[in-house]
């Protein structure tokens, strides 16, 4: 029953925002561009929150038939914390909350499976944010602890929090699926009550613990505990950071081959890439990829973005063929999944196909053009 309630919410404002858009489109000579913007702004906020909705679901899928595993790379944590306070930068500014942020640690450059630790931050943060009133105050706080095991570190992370809090009676059921102290109806925040669950089960994957401590009225904090493998310098000595205009530079008048057979996805695609300076050649499954590949000079393209699922050969089939044309320019060719198969195993499955890399729809510019970046040379 909450599932669909929460489900309905966003997805009501999906379809009611789009007809107000395109009954003021038809307006013509009179249109309300400020008006229109808000529609999208809310469209859009609606849509990320119904992908959010759908994400936990799978997620919690995923974990309780475990088929969850850990795949651990290199990150430096020195950024992790300024990024996930830009993520929440503005909703924290529209609700006037103060969020800080304290960090005590020695060793940053760690091996950790960056996806799983993004969405155990994410929920609790995020949380915090949605249960905060207007004026609170959110603090992040990481401090290195000792570690016995060579080769670690111990991190220890508090996130607390001004908010509504939660009664000792429900403390005990907070990590349970679907469960929720106060629905969306009493509080008017959306949530699925597998926020929670999610982060213990992932916690508890990554080997690490997490408790929570609140009192209705006066907030709550959230301690976890977690150790990660130090990571070898040759990680982080390599890594060179690139500037906005280095990148547009390096972006501009690169040609990308797009293999995807949905016209929606590829016009939005296209779109996407043109708009950043790619030029963009589009083909709708494996097989003309292939021949494309085959036909043109090798150098014709710097890059292949290819879907999994198209008629008549996949990706991971199409890509298999590229890599053993003879010509070992054309068979060489950086090849990036962009693909609605999110999952680890997609992402393995991939990389086994023969890829270079993997990007899950639907797509963030930001992510395509980093993911980009990291393959062409």
């Amino acid at each position: 029953f909450n599932m669909s309630h929460d489900i309905r919410t966003p997805m009501n404002a999906i379809v009611g925002y789009s007809q107000l858009v395109k009954k003021e489109l038809n307006k013509g000579s009179e249109l309300d561009i400020n008006k229109i913007k808000s529609y999208q702004e809310k469209v859009e906020l609606s849509s990320n929150l119904l992908l959010s909705i759908i994400n936990n679901v799978l997620d919690m899928a995923r974990i309780e038939s475990g088929k969850a595993d850990l795949d651990e790379e290199y990150v430096d944590t020195s950024r992790v914390i300024s990024e996930l306070m830009s993520v929440f930068e503005a909703d924290a500014k529209r609700k006037n909350l103060t969020m800080k942020s304290n960090w005590d640690v020695k060793h940053t450059h760690l091996m950790v499976d960056q996806t799983k630790m993004k969405e155990i931050f994410l929920n609790l943060v995020s949380n915090a944010v949605k249960y905060t009133p207007d004026g609170g105050t959110i603090t992040i706080s990481t401090t290195e602890l000792p570690c016995d095991r060579e080769g670690y570190i111990c991190l220890k992370t508090e996130i607390e929090d001004t908010g509504i809090g939660m009664s000792k009676e429900y403390l005990p059921y907070l990590f349970e699926s679907f469960t929720r102290e106060r629905n969306s109806t009493t509080t008017q925040v959306i949530g699925t009550g597998l926020g929670m669950p999610i982060v213990k089960k992932l916690v508890e994957l990554m080997g690490g613990t997490i408790e929570v401590e609140s009192e209705l009225g006066k907030g709550t904090k959230f301690t976890m505990i977690l150790e990660h493998p130090l990571a070898d310098e040759s990680y982080y000595n390599k890594e060179k950071l690139v500037s906005a205009s280095d990148k547009n530079g390096f972006i501009k008048g690169k040609h990308i081959l797009l293999a995807e057979d949905n016209e929606l996805n590829a016009e939005i695609a296209i779109t996407i890439l043109e708009d950043s300076g790619f030029i963009v050649e589009h083909v709708e499954d494996g097989v003309q990829c292939v021949a494309k590949i085959e036909e043109m000079p090798a150098g014709t393209y710097d890059l292949i973005l290819m879907d999994i699922q198209m008629p008549n050969m996949d990706g991971y089939k199409a890509t298999q063929t590229i890599r053993l044309i003879q010509d070992k320019t054309k068979a060489s060719i950086p090849i990036i999944a962009m693909t609605a198969n999110a999952f680890d195993e997609d992402k393995k499955n991939a990389f086994s196909a023969g890829m270079n890399g993997h990007i899950s729809k639907p797509v963030d510019i930001n992510a395509v053009i980093e993911s980009i970046l990291s393959v062409i040379k």
